[in-house]
């Protein structure tokens, strides 16, 4: 009995001895982790904000894009600062390495048309096609843009609705951006008959155009003769509005343009240069203007 107890006693000085050694010899590396957590943490925290102060201050570097590049910067370090402490604890850092890349590659082919709608919203933002506020068309989709994120654009359709567009359907596509010029032509057609003043008919219109002050009188106005048909003579006019001022002008003039070739003469407008234009013998029909781009 007594040599059992002396047994007992002597492997649980052993034990006790093996486990103040270990708890002696792995103190270090947890409080060499502890430390490592803590500056890691914080030089993640330093390096991103002085990352996003200076990605901001870099013109056309929209603020979502500064935001997900220091957001990219900062888990990088906090993976990379707990690599390290695991290898503080004799874990092999290789094959945590090699296993992490196998897990994003089959991440990366899993979430493949996610990933292809950030990278097109990190080209929009960095190109910038457009901008918020702005009205664009596409082959698929058309409307004022509210929003740009990584993932998708948020539009406004003209009926008022709500529209979410991927970016990569965005950016593999020709965008046409109607209001990021300043300036914007217009197109308007009428039909004239061959027997009627063809001269009378072009001077009209164009005093039309000189008489509304949002047209611009430079470019100047301009009117021509589009094409010969069977019965009629199509004659054009173009003008110049500001961007701002263009949906209402060519809507204003279609009604011009009736208004001067009805049966009232004095409701052809005069242009403060031109003299006072008498109505044609024969009557001409406006057309819908047609929108040109720039």
């Amino acid at each position: 009995m007594e040599q059992q107890a002396a047994d007992v006693l002597l492997a649980t000085q052993t034990a006790l001895s093996q486990a103040s050694a270990l708890a002696v010899q792995y103190s270090f590396s947890v409080l060499g982790a502890v430390i490592l957590l803590v500056l890691g943490w914080a030089l993640a925290g330093f390096t991103s904000r002085w990352a996003y102060e200076g990605l901001s201050r870099v013109h056309g570097i929209d603020e979502t894009l500064a935001r997900f590049f220091t957001n990219v910067l900062r888990y990088a370090l906090l993976i990379l600062v707990f690599i390290t402490v695991l290898g503080q604890f004799g874990v092999q850092t290789a094959s945590i390495i090699a296993t992490l890349g196998a897990a994003g590659l089959a991440i990366g082919l899993a979430l493949q048309g996610t990933l292809q709608n950030i990278a097109a919203g990190i080209m929009l933002l960095i190109l910038r096609p457009f901008r918020v506020g702005e009205y664009i068309e596409t082959s698929s989709v058309a409307g004022t843009v509210r929003e740009i994120g990584l993932f998708a654009t948020e539009l406004k359709t003209g009926d008022g609705l709500y529209r979410l567009a991927p970016n990569s359907t965005l950016w593999n596509t020709p965008i046409t951006n109607f209001t990021r010029e300043p300036t914007r032509r217009n197109e308007l057609k009428i039909s004239v008959a061959y027997e009627d003043d063809i001269d009378l008919a072009m001077e009209t219109l164009v005093n039309l155009a000189k008489a509304d002050s949002r047209v611009l009188t430079s470019p100047a106005p301009s009117v021509f003769i589009d094409s010969l048909g069977d019965g009629t003579i199509s004659v054009a006019l173009r003008y110049w509005a500001k961007t701002g001022d263009w949906w209402l002008v060519s809507r204003d003039m279609v009604k011009r343009v009736k208004l001067a070739f009805d049966d009232n003469p004095d409701a052809v407008p005069d242009a403060s240069d031109a003299a006072p234009a008498k109505k044609s013998n024969g009557k001409a029909t406006a057309e819908k203007p047609t929108p040109t781009r720039q």
